[in-house]
């Protein structure tokens, strides 16, 4: 209902749809009263998940403007996830309460520190004079924090409580306050609720910042530091171009190890596509959307419209090429266009089969630990799993004409030359591997987390940039290289089960124990004699070790079709192959936290990074 909004009203039944005449005359009548209180418990679902569902959350176009002109203009983040329900009642219940007037409203914590929500909290700070916020926590995906313990609903989300004021005031800064009610039990946090009155907590003034940060405050002296890439290629940076991993929205079609699987599944999925292609082709074309009915094909959004617009499918070997699918996993992928939901700026960066040496990085907002890591191939948006979002940096770019240029700018190698001198004779290679050595740098992570958060990297000026750039290149020669390292001298050790019949395999296990320096491949075989540090070499949440053991496994595949129809996997046809893989990520991990580690050792008493001096 958003009549009632003044001068931001629109559709008379916008939020709510269609009623009964003696309610549309009851909105009516509300509509023309002044609100002063809107109290409530907002749903909190966000985007639909997957496209064969058909379950999308309606379209609000008036609120969704709003947060359009709102939240997400004053926003700098991705914004994908900013047309939630409780982001919408939010909105609503902002406008319609004019000029003054209380919000108390329970909701999903996201808005705290979430940096989808930086908008909402810039724009919160300007419409209202005073603002409560009780932070209940229990958000499962923050283990070890405030946020992480038990939730007071039982949900994965963590809740918070919040109490919005307006008043009609002078130009005064908003005063807003937090407060945390701290347990690891659901129970203890609803007593303290019943018992607890607001004046007795432990409020604490949030910052009124031009980044919406109340909580993650970042470090200022970044803004010093050169920019690594401009998101909107409108600013000069280090590099010209970026781009994300290829999003499929059908990884267990298109990506396999065996080549001929991909090819199998595939023709079967085209053979159902073109199925339905047919029988909606006389359908009359605005209809055609909604009745799309086969579902054992993978739909994602783009899918749906080729089949909405009759668009011809048809399977071609020469889509397929090596992709780097997760931490030294470099598989098969089937790279169409049609196939794969989003492929970003890869076009530009891997046009053809030349390899492309590409430093890749956790993009801004991602849910997991910092990342740096290279390859010079197709890579997945999901490289370090979910919840994380991989950008690319290549060392070059491809003009439309198919000319190769340089992706490093001439503005980058000015700056470079300016610091550090004409003699010291800088190139751009030289600067991609310096670039590569401080994503690397644990000083550099630490001090930065929260800055590599929220925006792209800012790269400093170290001291010995000759040593840096020497670090850079070892490290992507080993992480571009890693199937070429000398194996590191593990023990393998074989106990066959005499008692297991001949025609089967030991079941898998694939577990590291860091402790013991070993790797339970399955029941017969185990690893031994890996140094303990050798797990400390970690990509977003896992080791690199645990990444191979991960990428082997066998698990049950979640599209439904692919469980019944193309579940060929066994890790018996990749024992060997995984042990050999395992002795070489062995060998990449000890020396890449032998490198890290010299990185960390450095005297830095007296540096000024943004000037490289000391």
């Amino acid at each position: 209902m958003v009549e009632g909004l003044g001068i931001h009203s629109g559709h008379q039944h916008d939020m709510f749809g269609a009623f009964a005449d003696e309610n549309i005359e009851r909105i009516k009548r509300q509509n023309r009263r002044k609100i002063s209180v809107i109290i409530g418990n907002p749903p909190y679902n966000a985007n639909q998940q997957n496209e064969n569902d058909n379950n999308k959350n309606r379209a609000y176009p008036h609120i969704d403007d709003r947060i359009k002109r709102t939240y997400i203009k004053a926003s700098t983040a991705q914004k994908t996830k900013l047309y939630d329900m409780y982001a919408r009642f939010f909105r609503w219940a902002s406008d319609r309460l004019g000029d003054e007037g209380i919000v108390a409203f329970i909701t999903n914590r996201s808005f705290i520190d979430s940096r989808t929500f930086d908008g909402f909290r810039i724009m919160a700070s300007k419409e209202f004079t005073e603002g409560y916020i009780l932070d209940l926590g229990g958000d499962y995906k923050m283990k070890g924090t405030p946020a992480g313990g038990g939730n007071v609903f039982g949900i994965g989300t963590g809740v918070a409580i919040s109490f919005w004021l307006k008043t009609r005031r002078s130009s005064s800064p908003s005063s807003i306050k937090y407060a945390v009610v701290e347990s690891a039990q659901a129970e203890d946090k609803l007593s303290r609720l019943a018992q607890t009155v607001p004046s007795a907590l432990t409020w604490t003034g949030l910052p009124n910042r031009k980044d919406g940060e109340w909580l993650n405050i970042p470090e200022d002296n970044a803004r010093g530091l050169l920019p690594i890439v401009d998101r909107k290629g409108r600013k000069p940076a280090i590099f010209e171009l970026v781009s994300l991993g290829v999003v499929t929205s059908r990884d267990d079609w298109v990506y396999d190890r065996d080549e001929s699987q991909i090819e199998r599944r595939l023709i079967w999925f085209i053979k159902k596509y073109e199925s339905e292609r047919k029988r909606i082709s006389s359908i009359h074309k605005h209809l055609r959307r909604d009745s799309i009915q086969e579902y054992r094909i993978k739909l994602s959004r783009a899918v749906k419209n080729d089949l909405s617009d009759g668009v011809l499918y048809s399977y071609k070997s020469e889509h397929n090429r090596p992709a780097l699918y997760r931490p030294f996993t470099k598989i098969n992928l089937h790279y169409w266009s049609h196939l794969n939901e989003m492929q970003y700026q890869l076009n530009r960066l891997y046009p053809g089969r030349s390899p492309n040496n590409t430093i890749l990085f956790t993009d801004a907002g991602s849910q997991k630990p910092f990342m740096a890591c290279s390859g010079n191939e197709v890579f997945d948006y999901h490289f370090v799993g979910a919840a994380a979002a991989t950008a690319g940096l290549a060392r070059y770019r491809y003009a439309k004409s198919g000319e190769r240029v340089d992706n490093i700018t001439d503005w980058a190698l000015n700056k470079f030359v300016a610091h550090y001198g004409k003699k010291a004779g800088i190139t751009k290679d030289e600067i991609f591997h310096y670039v590569y050595a401080v994503l690397h740098d644990p000083v550099y992570r630490e001090t930065y987390a929260l800055n590599l958060k929220r925006e792209f990297p800012r790269i400093p000026f170290y001291p010995d940039f000759a040593q840096w750039t020497a670090w850079g290149e070892a490290l992507m020669a080993m992480h571009i290289g890693y199937e070429d390292v000398e194996p590191w001298a593990v023990e393998r050790v074989d106990t066959p089960n005499a008692k297991r019949a001949e025609w089967t395999h030991p079941k898998p296990v694939l577990k590291s124990l860091p402790e013991q320096g070993l790797v339970r491949v399955d029941e017969d075989t185990q690893i031994r004699g890996i140094p303990r540090e050798a797990w400390n070499y970690r990509l977003g949440n896992r080791s690199a070790i645990d990444w191979v053991l991960d990428q082997h496994k066998e698990k049950t595949p979640r599209d439904p079709t692919i469980r019944e129809k193309f579940n060929t996997y066994r890790f018996a046809d990749y024992k060997e192959s995984m042990i050999d893989l395992l002795a070489k990520v062995v060998r990449v991990s000890i020396d890449t936290v032998a490198i890290t580690e010299a990185m960390k050792a450095l005297d830095r008493s007296g540096w000024d990074e943004g000037a490289g001096t000391k």
